[in-house]
Formats: structure tokens, C-alpha cells, sequence
């Protein structure tokens, strides 16, 4: 049987491994760019304009998605069962107590951000408190604090950045082949093949980088889930409060396609219907199934 620890360090090696394939797709993409342009110059300036648009992100990630869930600070006085709760687990997870916010929605839903445990923020919704019991409630809590504590929101950063990377440098290498077949056309002595191999450039990279991206998503649910066990050594929890979160299928008042990857379940609602590898392949979040069938499969 899997023990919590096996779970854990298997999912910490494939989130790397999908780490190593961003960064090599980036280097192969640049690669290309100054082979085909002879320029070296133009993978510096992609660089360089993804770093700038999203360091700025990463530095106040926290206050963007709270601001764009809805989601109102929240003190012990207001909501002492959940402060505890979350104090405690903070203290036994050894990271300091995040700030905590609610979002008045009846969807079962929460998500943790912050760029690190010092800076980290977890909001829970109305509809979780409302739906779950308190070991059910402490597994997800215990899921979130893994999450700041795995430094899970600096690896997503990474990532979004490799994302912005690529797509720059595929859609300015697709335009130049787009425009410069078109200018050796009229020539007379161009590559007729030009234009669609553009196109093919600035729509398959993108989309491969996406689903790069979602890839990393999934693994850190599933690496957060297993920590989330091994801190409250009560995996049922979380199991059984995952059961009743994927029964409710209707979206959050407030979903965003920007901030979804960072919620304990899609905030869309139900997964769409569809081939299973196809829906794993295009969701931020792994099939719950898995999930729990995960979590019953650990011990302690």
C-alpha cells in the first residue's frame, strides 16, 4: 500500500519533471527563432517582456485574487471555529498563520495565494462552512497550508512565466514567417509553405505551453493532497469533504478562468462530460475520483 510519504515525494519528482519540459521547450523554441531569423536577440526581448509583465503579477498575486473572488478579511472574533482551526494547523505545519477571508458564495470552495508563507492568504467560501463537518473542514485547510507550505504558488509563478515566454516567441516567430512568406511570394522566389507553418507556430505553441501549465496544476493538487493527510494523519477528511465538494456542480458567482487553477476544486462547476483523458488533458484540476481514490489508498 502507498504510504502518505511515497505519494508526496512521486508527486514532487513529476512536478519537476514537468518543470525540466517547460524550460527545455522554451530554450528549443528560442533556439529556432534565432536559427530561423539569425538573430539570438529575439528570444532575449521575449524574455525580457514576459519578466516584466509577470514579476509584477507574482509580487501582488495575493491581493489580485482575492480582490477577484470577492473575498472579505475575516478576524477570530468573527470566525473563531475556523480561526482555530487554521491557527492550529499552522502551528503544527510550523508556517506562520495566514491572513483569512471569506467569499459569500454558496459554492464549497477555497484556494490559498501569497508569493510566500510570510505573505500567504487563504480564503474559504460561505458554502464550505456551510457544507462541511469539522474534520472534513480541517482537511481542506490542512490542503491549503500544504499548498503555501510546498511553495506552491512560486512554482505555478514559474510556470505562468514560461507560459508568457512562449507564447511571445511563437506568435513573434509565426508572424515573421506568416509575413516574410508573404513578402518572398511576391518576390517570386518564396517558401509557399510560409504562411500556414506561421500560423501552425502562433496557435500549437501557446496551446502546448497551456496545457504544460494545467499539467503543473494537477500535480500540485495532488502533491497538496497528500501533505494535506500527512498534517492532519486523518486523510478520510479530505477524502469525504473532496465527495461532497464535487457534488455540487453549479459555478462560483465570481469564477475566473485567470485564478481557477488555484481553487481546491474547478469554481466552474461540474467537470464537463467527455473522453477521461481528454478532460485531465484540459482542466487545471485532476478527476476528483483520483483524488479520493488516492487519499484511501494512503497510509500512515
Amino acid at each position: 500500500m502507498t504510504s502518505i510519504y511515497t505519494q508526496q515525494a512521486k508527486n514532487v519528482r513529476k512536478t519537476w519533471m514537468i518543470m525540466i519540459v517547460f524550460l527545455s521547450t522554451v530554450i528549443g523554441v528560442g533556439y529556432i527563432a534565432s536559427q530561423y531569423f539569425g538573430s539570438v536577440y529575439i528570444l532575449y526581448i521575449a524574455i525580457g517582456m514576459s519578466l516584466v509583465m509577470n514579476v509584477g503579477s507574482f509580487w501582488f498575486s495575493d491581493k489580485l485574487a482575492i480582490k477577484a473572488s470577492g473575498a472579505k478579511a475575516t478576524t477570530k472574533t468573527e470566525n473563531p471555529d475556523l480561526w482555530n482551526l487554521v491557527e492550529n494547523l499552522s502551528i503544527t505545519a510550523g508556517l506562520p498563520m495566514p491572513k483569512l477571508y471569506i467569499i459569500n458564495d454558496p459554492a464549497p470552495n477555497a484556494f490559498a495565494t501569497g508569493r510566500n508563507k510570510e505573505h500567504s492568504a487563504i480564503a474559504v467560501t460561505t458554502g464550505l462552512m456551510q457544507t462541511l463537518d469539522k474534520a472534513e473542514l480541517e482537511g481542506v485547510l490542512a490542503h491549503e497550508l500544504a499548498h503555501i507550505g510546498n511553495r506552491d504558488i512560486l512554482v505555478m509563478s514559474v510556470a505562468v512565466v514560461l507560459v508568457g515566454i512562449i507564447a511571445i516567441v511563437a506568435d513573434m516567430l509565426g508572424r515573421m514567417a506568416m509575413f516574410g512568406g508573404l513578402n518572398n511570394n511576391r518576390e517570386g522566389n518564396g517558401h509557399p509553405f510560409a504562411i500556414v507553418i506561421g500560423i501552425a507556430i502562433m496557435f500549437v505553441g501557446p496551446l502546448a505551453a497551456q496545457m504544460m501549465q494545467m499539467a503543473v496544476s494537477r500535480k500540485r493538487e495532488f502533491l497538496a493532497d497528500a501533505s494535506g493527510a500527512l498534517l492532519t494523519r486523518y486523510p478520510e477528511g479530505l477524502a469525504s469533504a473532496l465527495e461532497k465538494i464535487s457534488g455540487y456542480t453549479h459555478p462560483m458567482k465570481r469564477a475566473n478562468s485567470a485564478t481557477a487553477h488555484m481553487f481546491i476544486s474547478n469554481p466552474f462547476g461540474a467537470e464537463s462530460k467527455g473522453g477521461k483523458m481528454m478532460r485531465k488533458m484540459f482542466s487545471t484540476h485532476p478527476p476528483m475520483e483520483e483524488r479520493v481514490a488516492l487519499l484511501r489508498g494512503m497510509s500512515l
